[in-house]
């Protein structure tokens, strides 16, 4: 197992954000679930940074873990988001670790 999803699947389980470089951007993520989408895996994940509309709940993104890099795990914890139901974001997409 990569050192990548080592890092994702312990910060899932322990609620703990992470920092990743991501389309050449240094990311804040609380990481919710790690699922599987045709071979490749994802994370779903709350982006700290993103500024969000007034009218806008925040929402979980998917990150695919072949683009993430340089993670670093924080000691920092999280609250999952309201009313998150561990459920990949689509049919066929299969879950494997969800807080």
């Amino acid at each position: 197992m990569d050192d990548t999803r080592l890092k994702l699947m312990e910060a899932i389980a322990r609620k703990r954000l992470v920092t990743a470089h991501y389309n050449g951007q240094v990311l804040t993520l609380a990481p919710h679930l790690l699922f599987e989408r045709r071979g490749d895996l994802f994370i779903s994940a709350l982006n700290l940074g993103k500024s969000w509309r007034s009218d806008e709940d925040p929402r979980l993104g998917h990150f695919k873990l072949d683009g993430l890099a340089s993670i670093e795990l924080s000691e920092d914890e999280f609250d999952p988001l309201p009313g998150f139901e561990p459920a990949p974001p689509r049919e066929e997409d299969t879950p494997l670790l969800a807080v």
